[in-house]
């Protein structure tokens, strides 16, 4: 392969290099204190937009410095969060991983760039970049090693030796992309729920993830049986409104509510204890009838609460984190040298199929694999009435309905119809891999494949791997602390 295409880490300039030409900036800010007496600072870098051209245009990056106690000489720890397009941990008062974390580390806790503090990427802010095709190439520059390469260029700006990078989720997307581009940056790599695939199309991913959110949903509607009844009511009161048989319901932010909407509640289902958060929401679904002459009535037919539609709201908007739905997919599109043959279409039918010669073409695979698969018609409302919740999954008409991507509709079409892509990973420089490494492999996770990571951890040497099924996806949200000491215990000798 060769380097050419925006994006391409193999065409970014060396971090150091970069350094000692000046174009990066640090601006720390005040320390103060929170209440708990943890120390912390703000710290804010320019750094290039596009690193193959570091002498052009130049995005902020920001960074919150946590630090507990008076020791300010403690190893770095950066920390990778999940997304696409999550920002940073804000923290009141250190906690779970983060306070076993604090005991042996500065920890450095980063706004990717598009999200919190870092130059912003949204519906107010990307239309001023031009036409959606110049918009989707300046987001080529918003993809795991340009984060990486910003952490790379903010570690040597604060002088830090090698530091432990911790990734949760897309974080250790992000890891494993440090892993491949700058491995001198780290002195250990800690993972959870995150071992990515290096290669192949996105659609192996889905084709996955389908079936453990099939699994997931039957384990759910187990343990509450009512429930199945109750969503399959609230599917039918969706399908009266959009038919005019009874009024439409909407979001708090007026948007419709429609049954593929409703199937992402199933983003409850990536936790343990967020199972019981969906049974607590789907209990108060439907408004109750007032009592009359000292009866209680039974809740009424179709009417959604207040309570219930904000909760689909929390789960269906993207006004916080839009990055999400626009660089999804993005997350898994590679060169078509590193792509894996494409499994034939289980239909000649099959929406959007893709020819080999642009087989890095995302065009939303989730959907295509749905709307081709037979056996996945439990997931889809237009072959049934009563569909199973849905994961991280993500489909052409989200933007069209949710009024914070609206505007970001065409861009994120643009993402989707992609080809050149750059790579994401080095598995040549993964396999030679000589940074303890160390990653918790969720049995049961329903966003990132257990067959697929443990394909991954096989192929990057020396990576030494924690399975459980004690956990789901958010496992350091339930024990952070214990997952944290297991990973530093496996990497144990390093810094």
């Amino acid at each position: 392969m060769t380097a050419g295409v925006a994006g391409d880490p193999r065409s970014f300039a060396p971090p150091a290099e970069v350094i000692a030409t000046g174009v990066c900036t640090h601006h720390p800010g005040p320390s103060t204190r929170l209440l708990d007496g943890t120390r912390i600072t703000d710290h804010w870098f320019e750094l290039p937009l596009d690193h193959a051209r570091p002498e052009g245009a130049r995005i902020r990056v920001y960074a919150r410095e946590y630090v507990s106690g008076a020791d300010h000489d403690l190893p770095w720890l950066l920390f990778l969060q999940g997304g696409p397009g999550g920002k940073g941990v804000r923290q009141a008062q250190l906690a779970g991983w983060m306070k076993e974390a604090s005991q042996r580390f500065r920890i450095l806790m980063l706004d990717q760039r598009g999200t919190g503090l870092s130059t912003a990427a949204n519906r107010n802010t990307l239309p001023l970049i031009g036409t959606p095709k110049d918009q989707a190439d300046y987001l080529v520059h918003f993809r795991a090693p340009s984060i990486v390469q910003d952490a790379e260029l903010v570690r040597l700006s604060l002088e830090a030796e090698p530091w432990t990078v911790f990734g949760q989720s897309f974080g250790g997307f992000c890891t494993l992309s440090y892993l491949s581009w700058h491995p001198e940056g780290m002195s250990r790599a800690l993972i959870t729920g995150g071992l990515a695939p290096l290669d192949g199309p996105a659609d192996r991913v889905y084709r996955a993830t389908y079936q453990r959110m099939r699994a997931r949903n039957e384990e759910y509607f187990g343990r509450f049986p009512e429930d199945r009844q109750v969503l399959g009511r609230v599917y039918d009161a969706v399908r009266a409104g959009e038919t005019g048989a009874a009024p439409s319901a909407v979001l708090p932010d007026g948007s419709p509510v429609t049954v593929g909407r409703v199937q992402m509640l199933g983003m409850f289902l990536g936790g343990n204890t967020r199972m019981d958060q969906l049974h607590y929401l789907l209990q108060e679904a439907f408004e109750q009838e007032p009592s009359r002459a000292s009866t209680v009535i039974g809740a009424s037919a179709g009417t959604l609460t207040d309570t219930f539609l904000h909760g689909l709201y929390q789960q269906v908007s993207r006004a916080t984190n839009p990055l999400y739905l626009v660089m999804h997919e993005s997350i898994y599109a590679q060169p078509a040298q590193t792509a894996l043959p494409q499994p034939a279409p289980v239909t000649a039918a099959a929406p959007l199929a893709r020819s080999e010669a642009d087989a890095t073409k995302t065009a939303w695979a989730a959907q295509r694999i749905l709307r081709s698969s037979p056996d996945l018609a439990d997931f889809d409302p237009a072959r049934t009435a009563h569909p199973l919740l849905t994961g991280e999954m993500v489909f052409d008409w989200y933007a069209a309905l949710d009024p914070a991507l609206t505007p970001l509709q065409a861009v994120t079409e643009e993402l989707a119809r992609r080809t050149d892509w750059g790579p994401l990973y080095d598995p040549e420089a993964l396999a030679a891999n000589t940074v303890p490494t160390a990653a918790a492999v969720y049995t049961h996770d329903v966003y990132v494949d257990r067959a697929l990571s443990l394909e991954t951890a096989s192929r990057v040497c020396g990576l030494r791997v924690w399975e459980t099924d004690e956990f789901h996806h958010d496992g350091i949200g339930e024990d952070g602390p214990g997952i944290l000491r297991r990973l530093l215990s496996l990497t144990d000798g390093s810094p």
